[in-house]
């Protein structure tokens, strides 16, 4: 393996123009635009001040841009992470959230170092599309508090207590957050998608439509809550404000007890994070007919994990919403995203005391446009067109989403597609008699046997009926169509041999290709006394009906 570490952004500077810089600049603007309330938001929403996800914005961000392997990728906080984040900050503190977000930090980098990149591809889309469907309830019915304007004093972070805690305090809600909740959510969906029902899209022409709905409605919600001196919960009420400068370097107190158990939660964040930017990626590659490096991208997510959590950051990865804005925004370079950073910067520093009057009302509307914008809820529709193993993977990692957690559903999920793709794979491997007119010898001191499909672990079992009817003199297997042999494959395949042996049987394998032929002979299966090795099965039976020949070997 040779190390490689080149950022996409070294090969986009060889050519780079003032147009393009002026087209990166508007579209990182842009995006800072509709990265803002979403950064802060996806923060509270995991237990976090809304800080840590402006500033996860402004370090990730920038880190991801500069190392990245993708021309367009925007790095941040993501609505994946919520309910894992939320979890490990009500069960072990924030300070083992930064050793958990900084050792997936070192995870992802470590799986580009060893090109791993390309293996993220290969989780089954039924695991994907269930704890993605999953996370989007889940962040769903974590803003039901904020949305109605609850006084639950703390949420648990299990489905059930959540629940609980919900009915145990509906009597509380608010009607001033829920009537801004509602006309928030209502002003976001218009203001980007229109009124479908009316015949209505695009209400609002020009250059309107490049404001996010999410900014409309917030401005509009801090504006009323500020005017009219609306009895709502806001940021400034609940966290004092937004600090007006980025913290200073932090390490945290590291307690053993508590930090041995960060190596799950941090595997979960690293898988995550990994699927999450290499579909962004794939996806955005699409738009632009572009090829990413899956493997610098994971460095480049590795380092930016590892070096956020120090600066009061959470765990961060490529997003797809913003990375889709950006294309659309006519980003053509890392510069963009390099700005988008920069630019929340820049706001984080002159305009933070704007954000006390921000209704947490409002920033609730925005996650659940945001969670249903998430979800692939065709998904379900469509569920009855697949077979049942599918329809199980999916379903049972969505319930385990929901009501459990997210580490046991993906590893639910992988572990199950996993067993179903062994048994499928075992299903192709068969071995046939060839029939007495096909085998042209004495059928009664000659068998002959046609191996399909790939020996290995879960098809080991079909070699068992020919060693059950051994013929008395020789036995002929065509292993022509037999693609690949593993060492446990290679053990059956030697015990048939050792068989044959004892009963002074001769073998004759013909057809084996490159990939079987080297494991057989790392086994030593074709050194063995009474074994033969024919490149086809018609030489390999002329070989059976001329006994005084010498066989011809490959």
């Amino acid at each position: 393996m040779v190390f490689s570490f080149r950022p996409r952004l070294i090969s986009c500077l060889a050519d780079y123009d003032r147009t393009r810089l002026i087209a990166d600049i508007g579209a990182g603007l842009t995006v800072a635009v509709v990265a803002l309330p979403l950064a802060m938001a996806f923060a509270i929403a995991s237990g976090l001040k809304p800080e840590a996800g402006i500033f996860t914005t402004i370090i990730a961000g920038f880190l991801v841009a500069l190392l990245g392997g993708s021309r367009v990728q925007i790095g941040g906080p993501a609505g994946a992470f919520i309910v894992i984040v939320y979890g490990i900050v009500q069960q072990y503190g924030v300070a083992n959230l930064i050793i958990a977000t900084a050792l997936s930090g070192v995870m992802l980098f470590a799986m580009g170092l060893f090109r791993l990149g390309t293996l993220v591809r290969f989780i089954p889309v039924a695991v994907i599309t269930g704890f993605t469907n999953g996370i989007a309830v889940l962040i769903a019915l974590s803003q039901v508090k904020d949305f109605l304007g609850l006084k639950v004093p703390s949420m648990p972070a299990d489905f059930f207590g959540i629940l609980a805690a919900l009915w145990a305090y509906a009597h509380t809600m608010n009607v001033w957050a829920f009537g801004i909740a509602l006309v928030s959510l209502a002003v976001i969906v218009v203001w980007q998608h229109g009124m479908p029902s009316l015949g209505a899209r695009a209400p609002f022409s020009g250059k309107l439509t490049m404001v996010p709905g999410a900014i409309v409605a917030l401005v509009l919600a801090t504006i009323a809550v500020a005017v009219f001196k609306l009895p709502v919960e806001t940021i400034g009420s609940r966290f004092g404000g937004i600090p007006a400068a980025l913290p200073a370097f932090t390490l945290p107190e590291v307690s053993w007890e508590s930090a041995r158990f960060m190596l799950m939660p941090a595997i979960t964040l690293a898988l995550l994070g990994s699927i999450e930017s290499l579909l962004c990626a794939r996806v955005a590659d699409g738009i632009i007919q572009d090829r990413h490096d899956p493997n610098q991208e994971l460095m480049a997510q590795g380092i930016a994990n590892f070096v956020v959590p120090f600066f009061g950051g959470m765990p961060a990865t490529g997003t797809i919403a913003r990375t889709v804005t950006n294309v659309k925004s006519g980003a053509t370079s890392p510069i963009a995203g390099m700005v988008h950073a920069l630019t929340l910067l820049v706001v984080i520093l002159v305009a933070a005391p704007l954000a006390s009057s921000i209704p947490l009302a409002c920033l609730a509307a925005i996650l659940l446009h945001v969670a249903w914008n998430m979800g692939e809820w065709r998904a379900f529709a469509h569920l009855r067109h697949y077979r049942m193993t599918y329809r199980g993977t999916l379903l049972s990692v969505f319930l385990l989403t929901v009501v459990f957690d997210l580490t046991m559903a993906v590893q639910v999920g992988i572990f199950s597609a996993c067993a179903i793709f062994i048994y499928r794979m075992a299903r192709l491997t068969n071995a046939q008699p060839l029939a007495a007119p096909e085998l042209a010898t004495d059928a009664d001191h000659v068998h002959a046997w046609r191996i399909t499909g790939p020996l290995f672990f879960g098809s080991a079992t079909a070699l068992q009926q020919i060693e059950d009817a051994l013929p008395s003199q020789a036995l002929v297997l065509d292993l022509g169509a037999v693609p690949y042999m593993d060492s446990t494959g290679a053990a059956t395949l030697g015990a048939l041999l050792r068989a044959c042996e004892t009963r002074n049987v001769r073998v004759l394998m013909a057809g084996l290709g490159d990939e079987p032929l080297g494991m057989a002979q790392r086994s030593g299966l074709t050194t063995r006394p009474g074994v033969s090795l024919f490149g086809t099965l018609e030489s390999a039976l002329a070989a059976t009906r001329e006994s005084t020949s010498q066989p011809t070997t490959r």
